[in-house]
């Protein structure tokens, strides 16, 4: 690709003025950037001599460009040159000296070289420093040398497109920039209307397109009916601006056809937030910098084709300041999708904007919400609300098995959820008397109610709501009636002693929870700020929450954007948590101290609960559903007995992590090959951090910190060349150079992420999504499930996880972290940097198994321990571990015929096959005639034991039973053992045995 501009290089101190004709190319392979860098000068040289000079005016957006190294090249030998000099090096130009040692031709100058230090996932572009290689002799010569010749600019080349500069990143210069604000000098700031196509890329520098086309009133442009059409007004600022509005007016055309002003918007200053709410943003440009305000129509498709005309009104600190005309015209062409399929146009920006899937419709396998006087019945439980507000009584009723429902409730609660407000001065409980529940909104996806208490000192508003799923929010309102010395506030959970068996989360790693147990807020350094307390068939996650909470973020950078410490139960760290038995309960207390509270001041005491399970254990989606995680041939995949593919980013159809539209042909044909070899496809999706491929990146920064997080900037160097700073570098695949930047967390990209998810499930035929860590919220988790199985699409969602409990992740549990998401999963697959070898069986069951919240997974580091797995029925993944390849135990399912099975755990009281070993577990998988029994150990050494077999509850006649160990490689020999007879367990392993 090559692009003509005429640039006028004036030459300081001694040159003169000339004008010359220079190309910006790009030459993809044509070098190696990571030791050459991505972009380079070609010069040409037709002069004679030891000593050439090259004034190079690049218009360079780095800064310091004079603390690069400047390697140059012989294009003849591709050696490079040693005997090179620089004079006077800034942004604006470059003065070079060399030797033309082939003489006459082209010799090629790379101005910035660097190198990745660091991880291969986390590269820091280092740029090398100048060097000094010439000899002395050659410098003593061009010292002296009055007759040196000049060589030639031909072209500014970049190694590919994707890294030019061009137009939008070649700087102004300062004087040719003093001169255009001199001539303006009356304005408070100009504006510079931009197509599309070129996105505006710098924030402290004019292009230097800009001092050629000069600032404009007007903005042309070509649209077709239906079309999301997309445009910049790049604002200059010459004075600081406060609050930058745009106000559009109806676009008219000659005929008096219109399309109405609400057609038209400015994503910079409003939208619709990530959870439905109406935004306003507020825009400040300081003085010398430059905003890009994107602005979009929405053009009708009955619109008439014609030209169409309009103004937008800039408006500065309220009132109006300058009017930009526009003129659009509308061709005949009618695009169905808003053309979306070409979103290098930027017609998906509309998605920013987007409410699809908001309807808080219920998704199946949930039920709709019944509500009969003040309990209210959703899937497996049933929540009865007290006349404060707060839950009465909180039921479930799934068996211990996990595999069905129960007649019998399992009761969550020995009393109320209840506060208490404890005055100072005697150390008394304030009594509140409450007026009555009264519910407010009764749908078949949500049910809210409110509830007031109060007495002379204070008053409490309750207002709460419970979802088909069974998440409830609480906003608690606190206000003094009079000025009041309080020794605490508090909220007790009293859990009935059977339910409150695990313990996970507030630094608790999951499994038995600790007869005592104390914990204090330090938001400063951990993610935490609750926990689930549960059993396998019955427990509560609770979470409290500031009123102005954000969600942190996550994977490795918590540290970044911490928790805020809620000002009513942190209480500047006075607040915390205590678990411990009282009475016939086991009580968390959640206390927030000693405080004042004035006449009128209002706290609010927020918390959130999850009631599990979800749902049963769906068996035989388990066995049936075989994940292969990696892109392969679909024959070669079929082969190996594997059901569903997932394809990772970094692939040739889904090579930009996070934005999988960019090679979405391709994808499209391998789901269609996969789905006639009767096989589904998911790809890796999530938000966390965002390619820089994406075609919006320019247009999201306009967004301030958003869509991307602060930060120090650095890591890969077209991130460094093009971004600048203020971002955080994220994760880098060398392969595609594809290098993500982190996201902010909860803002309009996941109003895109649906509308996207939605697009690849109706036009690409994914069959789900494949999440790698998640930096959202259930909002968008609800909204994803729906559009992935909307048209009876299967939506299979399974979700990975790195294990958080780490100092970067602010030392949460996985699977406390994402539990608002457990809903809508089809499977987890929490594994790496999990320790299967030296974790307690109960340590699986909480943060491994997903079992006690209605889910199963698959083991990942170092392929998981396949004996302890299987008494959870896991197994792990293909191909991701070496030497742990899940076919052997596949066959087995297969040849025992495992669809149908009723699964007994080690956990359910009436497990019919038991050890007489407590460090040696047994789940069995039972069906008519026969049993499938998984035995693992964790004693300490090889071990031997009797299976005692309550043969009545098993069905089978111990006279005619048998035992009998398949044989499974890498797993188990073949062997027969009487009934009696004693079995070895080696230590870390075990069996799979078929009784019948």
């Amino acid at each position: 690709m090559k692009i003509k501009l005429l640039t006028f290089l004036f030459l300081l101190t001694g040159f003169a003025a000339y004008s010359q004709e220079v190309l910006y190319t790009n030459c993809p392979n044509c070098w190696l950037p990571d030791s050459l860098g991505n972009h380079r000068v070609v010069l040409e040289f037709n002069g004679t001599g030891k000593i050439a000079k090259a004034l190079i005016n690049w218009r360079r957006r780095d800064i310091n460009p004079q603390n690069k190294r400047i390697i140059i090249e012989d294009g003849t030998t591709h050696q490079k040159i040693t005997n090179t000099k620089t004079g006077r090096l800034n942004r604006e130009y470059g003065e070079i000296y060399f030797e033309p040692v082939s003489g006459k031709g082209i010799y090629y100058v790379y101005y910035m070289p660097y190198k990745n230090e660091g991880r291969s996932n986390y590269p820091k572009g280092v740029y090398l420093k100048p060097e000094n290689t010439a000899s002395a002799d050659w410098l003593n010569v061009a010292a002296g040398n009055s007759d040196i010749q000049s060589a030639t600019v031909k072209e500014f080349q970049s190694i590919d497109a994707f890294n030019s500069f061009y137009p939008m990143e070649i700087i102004a210069t300062k004087d040719e920039t003093n001169q255009l604000i001199e001539k303006h000098k009356a304005d408070k700031f100009l504006v510079f209307p931009e197509d599309r196509l070129n996105s505006i890329r710098m924030e402290n520098d004019l292009p230097e397109r800009w001092i050629n086309r000069g600032p404009r009133d007007n903005f042309t442009g070509e649209a077709a009916r239906g079309e999301n059409f997309t445009f910049q007004l790049g604002i200059y600022a010459l004075q600081n601006l406060d609050e930058v509005k745009i106000k559009f007016s109806d676009l008219t055309s000659s005929t008096g056809h219109q399309i109405a002003a609400q057609n038209l918007f400015c994503i910079n200053t409003n939208g619709i937030a990530y959870d439905a709410t109406p935004l306003i943003k507020t825009v400040n440009v300081a003085a010398g910098k430059i905003q890009a305000m994107w602005c979009g129509i929405d053009v009708p498709k009955d619109a008439v084709p014609a030209n169409y005309a309009g103004k937008a009104t800039i408006i500065i600190n309220g009132e109006p300041a300058k009017e930009i005309q526009l003129s659009i015209t509308v061709n005949n062409t009618i695009l169905a999708d808003g053309g979306v399929n070409e979103p290098w146009k930027m017609t998906r920006l509309k998605w920013l904007n987007s409410t699809m899937a908001q309807q808080n419709t219920v998704i199946a396998p949930y039920i709709p919400l019944i509500v009969k006087d003040h309990t209210i019945s959703l899937l497996g439980r049933k929540v009865e609300i007290n006349n404060d507000g707060f839950p009465q009584q909180i039921q479930t009723f799934f068996t211990q098995e996990m595999t069905g429902y129960s007649k019998l409730p399992n009761n969550l609660l020995t009393e109320a959820i209840h506060f208490h407000f404890t005055k100072l001065a005697d150390g008394k409980n304030m009594i509140l008397k409450n007026q009555g529940v009264k519910f407010t909104k009764t749908e078949p996806g949500t049910v809210q109610w409110t509830a007031t208490s109060g007495n002379d000192t204070l008053q409490m508003e309750v207002t709460a709501s419970l979802e088909f799923d069974g998440f409830i929010a609480y906003t608690v309102k606190v206000k003094a009636l009079q000025d009041v010395d309080l020794k605490d506030i508090t909220m007790h959970i009293p859990f009935t002693k059977d339910v409150a068996k695990y313990m996970m989360g507030l630094g608790q790693k999951g499994g038995y929870r600790p007869e005592n147990f104390e914990w204090k807020w330090d938001v400063t350094h951990k993610n935490q700020d609750g926990a689930w307390i549960g059993n396998v068939n019955a427990g509560l996650q609770y979470s409290l929450r500031d009123e102005k909470y954000v969600r942190p973020l996550n994977t490795n950078f918590y540290l970044q954007k911490p928790l805020i410490l809620p000002s009513s139960w942190g209480n500047e760290n006075k607040g915390g948590i205590k678990v411990s038995g009282v009475g016939n309960s086991i009580l968390a207390n959640n206390y927030s101290g000693e405080r004042k509270m004035a006449k009128g001041e209002v706290l609010y005491y927020n918390f959130n609960l999850l009631i599990t399970p979800f749902h049963p254990v769906n068996t035989d989606f388990q066995w049936a559903t075989r994940f292969y995680h990696a892109y392969k041939p679909v024959d070669t995949i079929k082969e190996t007995g594997a059901t569903v593919i997932n394809i990772h980013h970094g692939t040739a159809i889904n090579p930009y992590i996070n934005y999988p539209f960019i090679a979405w042909k391709k994808m499209k044909a391998y789901d269609d090959s996969a789905h006639a070899e009767g096989l589904k496809v998911k790809i890796y999706n999530t938000i966390r951090e965002l390619s820089n491929h994406a075609y919006e990146t320019f247009a999201l920064r306009s967004l301030g910190h958003e869509i991307y997080s602060p930060g120090k900037g650095g890591g890969f160097s077209w991130l460094q060349e093009h971004l600048g700073d203020d971002y955080i570098a994220a994760w880098f695949v060398p392969e595609m150079k594809d290098a993500a930047i982190i996201n902010s967390g909860m803002n309009r990209w996941h109003n895109y992420y649906v509308e996207g998810m939605n697009w690849l499930t109706q036009n690409v035929g994914i069959d789900g999504i494949y999440l790698d860590d998640v930096a959202f919220d259930r909002v968008t988790m609800k909204r994803i499930k729906r559009v992935l199985t909307a048209d009876r699409h299967p939506g299979i969602i399974d979700l990975h996880s790195a294990n958080q409990y780490n100092k970067n992740d602010g030392f949460n549990n996985s699977a406390n972290l994402y539990m608002e998401h457990f809903p809508y999963l089809n499977r987890l697959w929490f594994g790496e940097y999990f320790d299967y070898e030296k974790n307690s069986p109960d340590f699986f069951l909480t943060e491994v198994s997903g079992i006690p919240f209605g889910l199963m997974g698959e083991m990942l580091q170092g392929g998981g321990n396949p004996w302890r797995g299987m008494v959870y029925g896991m197994t792990n993944r293909m191909p991701w571990s070496d030497n742990a390849d899940p076919r052997p135990i596949w066959k087995v399912w297969d040849d025992f015929g495992m669809k149908g099975t009723r699964m007994i755990g080690y956990w359910v009281d009436a497990n019919p096959v038991k050890t007489g070993n407590d460090k040696v577990l047994a789940t069995i998988y039972k069906k008519e005639g026969t049993t499938l029994v998984s035995l693992a150990s964790w004693a300490e050494n090889d071990t031997q034991i009797v299976l005692k077999v309550d043969w009545r509850k098993l069905g089978i006649d111990p006279s005619k039973a048998t035992i009998t160990a398949p044989e499974i490689k890498n797993f188990q020999p073949g062997k027969t053992f009487g009934l009696n007879e004693k079995i070895p367990v080696e230590k870390g392993k075990g069996w799979l045995l078929i009784i019948k």
